[in-house]
């Protein structure tokens, strides 16, 4: 027992979320890839000019990419990201920053917190001069596409970035991990448990800017010296969700959870107890009154 619970009890389980393999997939799996969807995203997320879509042209579109997609909040804090990158003149030299993130503009938006965070972007872009450095994309993806964007990204050995202050699981880290991405993670919440620090994934303190772009740093210049280190890291985070997060392995530990609860239930001491005392209380409740009514109509029938 810890702090008045039972750990043991069938009754605390935890079955992890599990991500969709058939969605996402890695990038190394040509079959199911279809070729006009890459050359349309990688078009998309590196050069197409459409200011009603996309916000920002690289001046070196080739150059390793920081990517994250998240809702524009400030919980996931790509803002963050966006004034680590912009602090950092060592990642500006070697990389470009790629975000998905909610609406370009605030009266495309009806939500204050997302209006705060695109004039905040805005004002990083600016205060940090990261024009040809940055592209904002503000589309909505369909679910094909999401799990084509981060295998585009992985073409081109580029790494995925979660920086949210507080993410309670983190599907997106599924995603990219099992797509071949190198994923840096929040240490705060679910990712502490999904990544593996430095084995499949590196874990990022967000609230501190400056140790997490050298984090990022440190990484890039590790691949660069040893280019077989992003194969070695993009390996280990595919068998990490293939092993642990994939959806069979969800349903499958949630069937089984699930018949164990109901054996659990049907045999527990506990709840058999509190079925007698239910059957108690009906009886004397509802059953004895209308059993005496009866009996008492009886008697007066037959005298």
């Amino acid at each position: 027992m810890i702090q008045g619970l039972i750990v043991n009890s069938p009754k605390f389980n935890v079955v992890p979320p599990g991500v969709n393999e058939t969605v996402f997939f890695p990038y190394t799996r040509t079959q199911g890839r279809v070729a006009s969807d890459i050359k349309r995203l990688d078009e998309l997320l590196f050069t197409l000019d459409d200011e009603a879509q996309v916000f920002g042209k690289l001046d070196y579109p080739n150059k390793r990419p920081i990517f994250s997609m998240a809702r524009l909040d400030r919980i996931k804090n790509l803002t963050g990201l966006a004034e680590c990158f912009g602090k950092s003149r060592k990642l500006q030299e070697r990389c470009n920053l790629i975000l998905i993130a909610g609406n370009l503009r605030t009266e495309d938006s009806s939500d204050s917190e997302e209006k705060a965070e695109i004039v905040k972007l805005y004002q990083i872009i600016e205060e940090y001069n990261l024009y040809g450095k940055i592209r904002w994309l503000g589309v909505r993806l369909s679910k094909s596409d999401c799990g084509e964007v981060y295998r585009v990204i992985a073409d081109r050995h580029g790494i995925f970035v979660q920086p949210a202050l507080f993410e309670a699981f983190g599907l997106t880290i599924l995603e990219s991990m099992i797509s071949g991405l190198p994923t840096f993670g929040t240490q705060f919440g679910g990712p502490l448990e999904i990544i593996q620090d430095k084995v499949n994934g590196i874990l990022i303190n967000p609230t501190n800017q400056e140790e997490m772009a050298q984090k990022i740093q440190d990484f890039v210049t590790k691949c660069e010296e040893n280019p077989q280190y992003w194969e070695e890291i993009s390996n280990q985070g595919i068998e990490r969700v293939y092993s642990t997060y994939t959806w069979k392995i969800h349903t499958t530990r949630l069937l089984s959870l699930a018949g164990i609860y109901g054996f659990w239930n049907y045999t527990s001491k506990a709840n058999q107890e509190d079925m007698l005392r239910y059957l108690e209380a009906l009886f004397h409740l509802i059953y004895k009154p209308r059993a005496k009514k009866l009996l008492e109509e009886h008697m007066s029938q037959i005298t």
